[in-house]
C-alpha cells in the first residue's frame, strides 16, 4: 500500500486507511481538502540523496507592460497589508488601479492561458527559486513555495473547466484567498487555505464582470 501527497495542499491519500488504491479512483475524483484534479497527487517518495542540477538563469532585462505593473502593485499592496503598512499599502493599491486602467484588454482563450501557467510552472519558478537559494533570500523562497501551488490549483481548476464547460461553475461560487491568491470552488471558502493557512474571513468572493 502507497500514500499519495496532493502537490497543492499537501494532503496525503492513504490507500491502506482508504482501502482502495489511488490509481482506482475516477478520473472526476478531486483532493477533499483543495478540490485540486487526481493528477496534482504524486506517490511519496523518500528523500533523495542527489541534489537536482540547478536552472541556468538568464541575465536578460525585461520592459513590464501595464499589466504586469499592476499585478506586481497590487502583489505589494497585499504585502505591506500584511505588515500593517497602511499608507503603502494604499499608495501601491492607487497604482495598481492606475496600470489596470491603462493595461490594454489581453486577447487569447483558455488554452492561451493554460500555456502561460505551464510556462510557469516548468520555467519560472525553478529559476527564480534556484536564483533565491543562491543568495540565501528565504523570503523570495517562500513566495516560490506559495506562488508555485496556487498556479498549481489555476491550472487544476482550468482544467476541470475546459473539460466540464459552464457546468463546473453552476450554482457554486469562486473564492480567492487575500493574503496568497488560492482560487477554491464552492458555496463557502474553505475553513481554512490549503496554501496558507488563514481562516475563511481572509477570502474574498469573486464577482463576475461584464
Amino acid at each position: 500500500m502507497s500514500k499519495w501527497v496532493c502537490s497543492i495542499c499537501g494532503y496525503v491519500y492513504d490507500e491502506e486507511k482508504e482501502g482502495i488504491p489511488f490509481e482506482q479512483l475516477p478520473d472526476g475524483w478531486i483532493c477533499p481538502l483543495c478540490g485540486a484534479e487526481k493528477s496534482a497527487f504524486s506517490q511519496e517518495q523518500l528523500p533523495a540523496d542527489t541534489p537536482a542540477a540547478p536552472v541556468q538563469l538568464h541575465g536578460e532585462m525585461k520592459e513590464l507592460g501595464a499589466g504586469e505593473l499592476a499585478a506586481l502593485c497590487s502583489n505589494l499592496a497585499r504585502g505591506c497589508e500584511k505588515q500593517y503598512k497602511d499608507r503603502e499599502a494604499a499608495l501601491f493599491r492607487e497604482l495598481a488601479d492606475f496600470f489596470t486602467a491603462a493595461a490594454p484588454v489581453p486577447q487569447g482563450d483558455l488554452e492561451d492561458l493554460m500555456a502561460l501557467i505551464q510556462k510557469d510552472l516548468e520555467e519560472g519558478y525553478p529559476a527564480l527559486n534556484t536564483a533565491a537559494k543562491e543568495v540565501s533570500d528565504r523570503g523570495t523562497q517562500r513566495i516560490c513555495v506559495w506562488g508555485e501551488k496556487v498556479t498549481k490549483i489555476q491550472d487544476s481548476l482550468l482544467r476541470r473547466y475546459r473539460k466540464e464547460g459552464e457546468a463546473f461553475l453552476q450554482n457554486t461560487q469562486v473564492w480567492v484567498c487575500t493574503v496568497c491568491g488560492f482560487l477554491f470552488v464552492g458555496e463557502q471558502p474553505p475553513q481554512l487555505c490549503p496554501v496558507c493557512k488563514v481562516p475563511p474571513w481572509k477570502f474574498e468572493k469573486v464577482e463576475g464582470r461584464r
